[in-house]
């Protein structure tokens, strides 16, 4: 091969390129003429084979490319095929990145009678009997005649308050960037007990959107305890009103013009002198 590499003037390299009609050939036999469409490019495998790349015609394949690979083993030495085969172009439909099993199930897939048993070195979790460097759970996982046989690790903490932080009723929520004030400083708020007191706990209003639920401390709604609201009316209302809906209508009378008394009044002037 090195000797080859070599030698090769780029005569090998057109050789392949230029193959176009073999490679249609070998399409053609493959899957018959009418699932072979156009020419669409080559692309080079190694020193001495390419593929051509043609449209494919075949039913439910929309967007896959017929793939034939042409090799040569040297400048006098005829082209030939190797391999003909269907490929997914790059707007092909193919099926997603196949995932096991244990991993396809999501937060809300868990139904009624389903059981879900957790890995079998989960990280999440960690015997009962270890220090879980969290005093409320050591407190818990001694109980006499109480103790769980798992408890939460570090890792399963830090988890879970990740998720919790950048779920719907985290700090960052829309919800939450409207509130009037946070749930650090309602009255409805119950901590959490152990490390994760100072920022998680639980919603005890039954009006509010996240009763029952875990919350940020950062998290708030509209149905904090401590909300006060002013009522007033919607409507303006100036300190003095009047109503023209209805208007009473008063007859007004001209005044009556008595004629020849300014002459009288200059005569009675003219006496007194």
């Amino acid at each position: 091969m090195t000797l080859l590499l070599t030698l090769d003037d780029g005569s090998v390299e057109r050789a392949l390129a230029e193959a176009v009609g073999l490679a249609r050939e070998a399409a053609v036999e493959e899957a018959g003429a009418e699932q072979v469409g156009e020419h669409v490019g080559v692309s080079r495998e190694d020193a001495m084979s390419a593929s051509h790349l043609f449209e494919a015609a075949v039913p439910g394949y929309r967007g896959w490319r017929w793939s034939v690979t042409v090799a040569s083993a040297g400048p006098e030495v005829p082209v030939t095929v190797s391999e003909v085969v269907l490929v997914p172009g790059p707007e092909a439909l193919i099926a997603p990145q196949w995932v096991p099993w244990e991993r396809r199930v999501r937060a809300g897939d868990l139904g009624v009678g389903d059981i879900l048993p957790p890995d079998k070195d989960d990280p999440r979790l960690v015997p009962a009997y270890l220090q879980s460097d969290d005093p409320a759970v050591e407190e818990v996982a001694h109980e006499a005649g109480l103790g769980r046989v798992h408890v939460l690790s570090r890792y399963g903490r830090e988890a879970a308050t990740r998720r919790w932080h950048g779920g719907e009723f985290g700090p960052r929520s829309d919800m939450a960037r409207s509130a009037p004030a946070h749930c650090g400083t309602c009255g409805f708020y119950l901590p959490l007990a152990g490390s994760l007191r100072a920022a998680f706990g639980v919603c005890g209003n039954e009006i509010a959107p996240a009763d029952g639920t875990v919350v940020h401390t950062e998290y708030g709604c509209g149905a904090h305890s401590e909300v006060e609201v002013e009522v007033t009316s919607s409507v303006p209302v100036a300190e003095l009103v009047y109503d023209d809906s209805l208007l009473d209508m008063e007859p007004v009378e001209e005044p009556k013009i008595e004629t020849g008394s300014t002459g009288d009044a200059e005569t009675a002037s003219e006496s007194a002198e």
